[in-house]
């Protein structure tokens, strides 16, 4: 349904938690507060308004069913453990804002509203890029120190989507240029070695999906050479003008050989955390099926104690108690949820990168012009920043990430959703599509076993023959591509 405020609640469900900020757990919660309550609000108010889907997808089926056991089964969780509660809720928030991001965006919005809400994703995340480095900054203290606040949480989602528009999309812009060199300067400011195995992934896997094809593969690898050679220059240019960071670098890189262990402190700590989780999680039959829950208290394995010496004293060591999201995405699910709760999420998201990814090659290749692929794109590359992030760290362990993610999610599931009815329209009508699948069941012809499909089953009709109707497909004739389906409409 049509609804004037609706832009409105768009930027009062994405926007506000763009400042959100990397404050103390000391500070003041007041500020917290009214950043995300806006958020939940618009978030609401679009569901009340958005278009539903009139036929179902095994695909959303799946997901939404993941999302609800991740967030249920942490409620029972929590009640067979019996956790802090104020940890369990400050845990729990951005699983939450995943969850209605994703009920926000995987709906049937027209055009014009999904152009508006990747337009106001994109900006949110530009605005938390800067603001989150104008804030890091802010605090002061030395590089050692504020390399930490300088990175926004959406860091890796906004260098996909620009990813998107350099190698999938083919398209250079001043804008878009300029927004990934600011990227650059900032991921080398911040001395983080998973923010560039991250854009490296993400890099990787947007040259995947622009190759339908062995040829285009090729072609798309040398593209992806050449500029990783433009990227080199720039990081070598980038050093000599700030010998301060190249030395920075240098120290993050070979520190490990100055310890008396040999090993990189940062990754012996990150692994004394998760084998704790591990062992918590494995300690008893309730542990195993249901989990620690969201909120408990970890610390380090005593086992890596001896690859610490010289870095940290065992006093030290032993008071470490933290209860926020563990740095590892993957553990740490199985640590809160266990067997029956923690695995959902996880599965969800990779299982709808893969399908979605083979479904946008496929397309990519034999319906290039067909309507919400581009969508499709954009989103595939958001979300892939999720596994991306977890090198690094908790990519659901602020509020606006979460959010991003699972907006990101609906949008893949929802165009997918869209583009698979379409593609099997178009093939009950044409005999060759019939005779030589796509790509499986949802992408392509229903199998001879399978009952014919039933027009009156459908209230969101799509023509059989969408390049006959302009709405559906992209008119090359045109100056400007359709909004919010060809294009990344800041970008343009």
């Amino acid at each position: 349904m049509r609804n004037k405020y609706a832009l409105f609640w768009m930027w009062m469900f994405l926007f506000p938690l763009a400042l959100d900020f990397k404050g103390a757990e000391t500070g003041s919660k007041v500020l917290q507060v009214l950043l995300v309550l806006p958020a939940i609000a618009g978030g609401i108010a679009l569901l009340l308004i958005a278009p539903h889907f009139a036929r179902r997808s095994k695909l959303r089926k799946f997901v939404t069913a993941a999302l609800l056991l991740t967030i249920v089964g942490s409620a029972v969780t929590q009640v067979l453990q019996g956790n802090d509660f104020g940890n369990y809720l400050r845990v729990l928030l951005p699983f939450l804002l995943m969850l209605l991001g994703y009920f926000v965006a995987c709906h049937p919005w027209n055009q014009d509203r999904l152009e508006q809400i990747e337009k106001i994703m994109f900006w949110s995340m530009v605005v938390s890029l800067f603001f989150s480095f104008a804030y890091g900054m802010a605090t002061g203290g030395s590089l050692e120190n504020v390399r930490f606040r300088i990175v926004s949480v959406t860091f890796l989602c906004l260098q996909g989507l620009l990813l998107h528009e350099f190698v999938v999309a083919k398209r250079l812009t001043k804008v878009s240029v300029a927004l990934f060199l600011v990227t650059i300067v900032i991921e080398l400011l911040s001395v983080t070695r998973s923010l560039l195995v991250g854009t490296v992934l993400l890099f990787a896997f947007a040259t995947w999906i622009a190759s339908p094809s062995l040829k285009s593969l090729i072609k798309s690898s040398a593209r992806a050479v050449m500029i990783g050679v433009l990227l080199g220059g720039m990081t070598l240019a980038a050093a000599a003008f700030f010998p301060t960071v190249a030395e920075h670098w240098s120290q993050r890189i070979f520190f490990s050989s100055a310890t008396e262990s040999g090993r990189d402190p940062t990754t012996v700590t990150r692994l004394a955390e998760m084998k704790d989780q591990y062992d918590q999680t494995t300690s008893s039959t309730v542990s195993l099926l249901a989990g620690m829950g969201y909120g408990h208290n970890y610390r380090y394995s005593p086992t890596y104690l001896p690859e610490l010496a010289g870095q940290m004293s065992a006093k030290d060591f032993y008071a470490i108690k933290e209860w926020a999201a563990g740095h590892n995405f993957w553990v740490y699910q199985l640590f809160a949820g266990g067997i029956l709760f923690g695995i959902g999420l996880p599965l969800a998201v990779l299982f709808a990168l893969w399908r979605g990814s083979q479904a946008y090659r496929a397309w990519r290749r034999s319906a290039p012009d067909v309507l919400y692929l581009p969508v499709l794109g954009r989103a595939l590359l958001v979300l892939a920043a999720l596994p991306a992030t977890s090198v690094g760290g908790n990519p659901l362990g602020n509020r606006f990430s979460g959010l991003v993610f699972g907006v990101a999610l609906g949008l893949l599931v929802a165009s997918y959703a869209r583009i698979a009815h379409a593609m099997r329209l178009r093939a009950t009508s044409n005999p060759a599509m019939q005779r030589h699948p796509i790509f499986g069941h949802d992408l392509g012809p229903m199998d001879p076993g399978m009952r014919p499909h039933n027009p009156h089953d459908d209230v969101e009709l799509l023509p059989p023959h969408p390049a006959a109707v302009p709405s559906l497909t992209h008119d090359h004739g045109r100056e400007k591509p359709p909004s919010g389906t060809s294009t990344l409409a800041p970008l343009a």
